[in-house]
């Protein structure tokens, strides 16, 4: 088994080394030098490239090793076939270390994994009802950020009627932020027995989440001319919440279309700000999803339309569990999950994007 997996895999990192040494010859062009923004893209792809280049040496130095001990098996002299046996002993541990690390290096991006990131919760199906589980779920990622020793800060938000959430946006800052909170994009579907609700009946509602990674000011080409800036203002649950300033800020991208609104800060040039890094990274993910010629990369396909049947986990609150439905035979306590206590849940999930990962990129590179 380790043998086909490492020429599969060799395979796989001849087309890395391939894509390496492309790179490193167009940056040694004096034009390349010149054109900072390429130059600049080509220098971070070679960077990310560079720990699978050493793994390709690496594994081809086992693999030459390998086939040297085995063509030493059949030899007459006993003791030289001991010593192959024992050998080839030796490199298949070494080959599997190597396997491993490999693949984890295959679906790994640790400048994205690294990012600060942004959440944007919204209620979808279920009226009243999922405006208030949008309210838990942000409790939920906040007490995640405080188990995590990350800051959370929230940056804009519009409530519902009843004291509930219709949408709002928080900011998340730490270490591997992006890492622990990729998984959180789609469709979150709570059944229960709602407040409101005096027969007893079971509802189910659903909470749209998405997750966007910060992006640094040289990932985005921003043109200050692309942007419409508009201020109104600010409404609140009412009474003293209510601002009666116009500090409240509506940022427009007008050639995406893309449009933020913050209206938490009392200081128009503080809602301003705000605005502007969750443009910046909406605009980033929409670049990625260009780049990556998938639309399902961008925001509206993280969450679809906010149906119950697009569901990517369900809390059962009267069976006390927590499903995700791309981890298969396992269910987690809500009460734990609730509380922001996550690890084993995401543990599971990367474990599985992974898996899946490896199978889809070795497929496509060694076709």
């Amino acid at each position: 088994m380790a043998t086909r997996n490492s020429e599969k895999l060799f395979a796989y990192l001849q087309k890395i080394h391939d894509r390496f040494e492309q790179i490193s010859a167009e940056l040694s062009l004096p034009e390349t030098a010149q054109q900072q923004k390429k130059f600049r893209e080509l220098s971070k792809e070679l960077y990310s490239l560079k720990p699978q280049e050493e793994k390709y040496h690496q594994l081809g130095r086992v693999l030459r090793r390998r086939r040297d001990a085995e063509g030493l098996l059949a030899a007459e002299d006993p003791e030289m076939s001991a010593l192959a046996r024992e050998e080839l002993s030796v490199l298949e541990r070494e080959e599997e270390a190597l396997i491993g690390e490999t693949e984890v290096l295959m679906v790994s991006d640790p400048g994205e994994d690294s990012r600060n990131a942004f959440l944007e919760i919204r209620a979808g199906a279920g009226g009243d009802e999922a405006s208030l589980f949008a309210s838990d779920l942000l409790r939920m990622y906040m007490r995640v950020a405080e188990r995590k020793k990350w800051k959370a800060e929230v940056i804009s938000t519009t409530y519902s009627g009843i004291g509930g959430i219709k949408e709002v946006i928080l900011y998340v800052k730490g270490t591997e932020v992006n890492k622990f909170l990729k998984f959180e994009s789609g469709v979150h579907r709570v059944q229960r027995v709602p407040e409101t609700e005096a027969s007893g009946r079971i509802h189910t509602s659903t909470v749209t989440v998405a997750v966007l990674p910060e992006a640094e000011d040289v990932e985005i080409d921003f043109n200050p001319k692309d942007i419409r800036i508009d201020t109104y203002a600010a409404s609140g649950p009412g009474g003293q919440h209510v601002n009666k300033t116009e500090s409240a800020i509506r940022v427009t991208h007008i050639p995406s279309g893309i449009v933020v609104t913050c209206q938490d800060e009392k200081s128009q040039h503080k809602n301003k700000d705000k605005a502007l890094k969750v443009l910046k990274a909406r605009l980033f993910e929409h670049e990625k999803s260009r780049q990556e010629e998938s639309i399902a990369q961008n925001r509206r396909s993280q969450v679809g339309s906010g149906e119950r049947s697009e569901k990517i986990r369900t809390y059962n609150f009267p069976q006390n569990r927590v499903t995700d439905h791309r981890v298969s035979g396992r269910n987690f306590n809500i009460g734990f999950v609730i509380d922001g206590d996550m690890d084993e849940l995401v543990a599971d999930l990367t474990e599985s994007h992974v898996r899946a990962r490896i199978e889809e990129k070795i497929k496509s590179l060694t076709s």
